[in-house]
């Protein structure tokens, strides 16, 4: 291991390099617009992974999905546990151009942090997860442990092609252990290991008041208009402070435990740091219950918000009272709610008494279940303790506002396999929006806490793990 972790400062560059080089392709999977950039990243990465000593490397695919690339290690042996790898290599467009300071397909040095799109997500996991694999291979020509590397190219569309990707290579990939780094530190420097997930219940509202626009100065205040009847629908979801007025909607909510709550105030969080990296208005407050903590509020509560609203285009805007207006709405779903059951409360709450009875109409758009674990066994403690050497700095179990929906359904796959979830990004890494970056101290910290699981998890057998 001491051999491994030397490696790592003395090619630092060469990683980075191999960072630059996945995000200079432009590998948006959201508009469909970039199938070719996607192809080129699932070949790039399939070159790093033979370049870190993975084997038997390929593109893989089911039915008509976007690429994944596959490598993996097995020569440790039977008695010692495979280490299942997770990444992506898809990524987010690049939205509000005009608020990168640099370009985002080039790797940019600034401020002790690589910006970049897909800088932190999720390519920085892909770069970390080889870093680590070459400082054995390139050392030692071996690794403590068995390892299978999986790198989707749907994440950010959902991985709608995942569990069946899982099911047709069932047998290719199964591990006795499943690491992930696309989660959050909640600060630099402070090595965290995500424990719970919130899911998602999304849903397409669309209100019809017509069957075409009609010139305002003749209808205008007399046919009802569908874009002010939509947001009287949407302005009913208000909570202000209080609980989310959709009946039912906590309805098998798990409550948070004391022992949580206790957890979350010894958390880190700066409130001046946070309005100002997010940049929130002088005048605004934050929306969490009164009393509750933005940690307990973010990874224990459900929640609602409107993620896209259309009516007509502002640039080509006309004097018309608009006949349909549409919405979606993503509710973000705790233990132990009910995919189903949110979904019909959703449903009554927006179609009940409609303005001017206007026709709306509300479909499902996509769901993800949540996901929540026990932070404890010999598999987490191995983490912990890795964590704890390669940050210099003790670990801590959070939970998570986001949603990883393969997480349990994989788990479950592979006999209850333990899921470690690390933090790769942190609050400034800006994930899906202008000026994405990596910290680079974390990145170098995480590569070695990644040779010390490594190390770690290979001092147990397969049965040892769980």
């Amino acid at each position: 291991m001491q051999a491994a972790l030397s490696w790592l400062p003395a090619h630092h560059e060469e990683i980075v390099r191999g960072l630059a080089d996945l995000v200079a392709i432009a590998s948006i999977s959201t508009d469909g617009e970039h199938t070719a950039e996607i192809e080129r990243t699932a070949k790039l990465t399939c070159d790093q992974m033979r370049d870190a000593g993975l084997q038997n490397v390929e593109v893989l695919r089911v039915g008509n999905s976007l690429p994944y690339a596959y490598g993996e290690w097995c020569e440790a042996g039977p008695d010692k546990p495979t280490i299942f790898l997770y990444a992506h290599h898809d990524v987010q467009p690049v939205n509000y151009v005009e608020q990168w300071k640099s370009d985002p397909w080039k790797l940019t040095r600034r401020d002790g942090r690589l910006f970049a799109r897909g800088s932190a997500d999720d390519k920085a996991a892909i770069s970390a997860f080889l870093g680590a694999i070459a400082a054995y291979r390139k050392t030692s020509n071996s690794m403590p442990v068995n390892v299978k590397m999986v790198v989707e190219g749907e994440e950010e569309i959902g991985s709608k092609n995942l569990m069946k990707f899982f099911d047709v290579y069932r047998d290719k990939i199964k591990s006795d252990v499943i690491v992930v780094c696309d989660t959050e530190n909640i600060e630099v420097g402070l090595p965290c290991i995500t424990y719970s997930l919130r899911g998602i219940v999304q849903v397409h509202v669309e209100v019809k008041t017509a069957a075409i626009p009609v010139h305002s100065g003749m209808a205008g205040g007399a046919l009802p208009d569908a874009a002010i009847a939509l947001n009287a629908i949407l302005g009913k979801l208000y909570w202000s402070n209080g609980p989310v007025p959709i009946p039912g909607f906590y309805d098998g909510v798990r409550p948070t435990t004391d022992k949580e709550r206790a957890v979350y105030a010894r958390l880190p969080w700066d409130d001046g740091k946070f309005r100002d990296e997010v940049g929130v208005v002088p005048s605004a407050r934050y929306a969490n219950e009164t009393g509750t903590t933005v940690y307990e509020q973010t990874w224990r509560k459900p929640a609602v918000t409107v993620v896209a609203q259309e009516a007509s285009s502002i640039k080509g805007v006309s004097n018309q009272v608009l006949p349909t207006a549409v919405a979606i709405i993503s509710c973000r779903i705790v233990p132990d709610q009910k995919p189903a059951d949110v979904l019909k409360s959703l449903q009554e709450f927006l179609t009940k008494d409609p303005p001017w009875g206007a026709e709306v109409i509300v479909k499902p758009h996509g769901k993800v279940s949540w996901w929540m674990t026990d932070p404890n066994g010999p598999a987490f403690e191995s983490a912990l303790s890795a964590l704890r050497e390669g940050y210099g700095r003790d670990a801590v179990a959070i939970g998570s506002g986001g949603s990883i929906g393969f997480v349990g359904p994989l788990a479950e796959l592979f006999g209850g396999a333990p899921a470690l979830l690390l933090g790769i990004e942190d609050p400034a890494s800006n994930a899906h929006a202008p000026n994405e970056s990596l910290h680079e101290g974390d990145f170098k910290k995480l590569m070695a806490s990644l040779v010390r699981l490594f190390d770690n998890l290979g001092k147990l057998t397969p049965a040892q793990v769980k």
